[in-house]
């Protein structure tokens, strides 16, 4: 009867066996950090499993390379190496259906998703219907020759549009006082100067100041 293993040597062993491949005690430590093994601890194991035939291992000057014994692996024929293939073909073939329909589906429930519920449209619904009917109340009163804003709010307007005239001009008179002072011992281009420093004038971008008063005149004259 073969003498039991100990806790330790049963989990290296399960990995080595996982793994089936070549290994060192540094790595088989690292891995199995999380069951608290350490690298005296998984030498041990190893050289422990080893002597017991559990395990083989070849020497490569001081370290030691370990691998699960391969008689206990079924090692497949060609024949059923060729048949694996074929499965594992037909399996990603298949994989590649599910992959896109699963892809489709997605498509679908974000495409329901970003539609509203019953109870949204009805309330979008209730809302519009709303709007239309006050712009449409407004329009009977405009054609009836209604005056749908007061005089309050009419004058209101206006004198809010002549203190932002009045401003304008007073803001233009200290700019161009400024100007004249700065650029009058400049002898050079004064449209240059005014690219170079980065500002434009009313003139530059096509506004009047002027039609803007013409306005106020005749809004005044009324």
């Amino acid at each position: 009867m073969p003498p039991k293993l100990d806790a330790t040597e049963g989990i290296v062993l399960n990995f080595i066996n996982e793994q089936n491949k070549p290994l060192n005690s540094q790595i088989v430590a690292d891995s199995l950090q999380k069951y608290g093994i350490k690298k005296t601890a998984a030498q041990k194991a190893l050289d422990s499993l080893a002597d017991a035939g559990k395990i083989t291992f070849k020497e490569y000057g001081k370290q030691k390379i370990y691998l699960a014994k391969q008689d206990q692996f079924n090692i497949p024929t060609n024949e059923e190496l060729e048949h694996m293939k074929k499965e594992i073909s037909n399996l990603q073939e298949n994989l590649a259906v599910e992959s896109n329909a699963v892809n489709a589906l997605g498509a679908d429930i974000r495409a329901v998703e970003t539609n509203m519920t019953m109870e949204q449209i009805r309330s979008k619904i209730t809302t519009l219907s709303d709007e239309i009917g006050s712009m449409e109340s407004k329009l009977i009163q405009l054609r009836g020759g209604a005056i749908l804003v007061t005089l309050e709010e009419k004058k209101k307007v206006e004198d809010n549009y002549s203190s932002k005239i009045t401003l304008w001009k007073k803001r233009k008179r200290i700019f161009k006082e400024l100007w004249d002072m700065i650029t009058e011992a400049i002898p050079r281009d004064l449209n240059e100067l005014k690219e170079e420093v980065g500002f434009e004038t009313d003139e530059d971008i096509g506004v009047s100041l002027q039609d803007f008063c013409n306005l106020n005149s005749k809004r005044q004259k009324r």
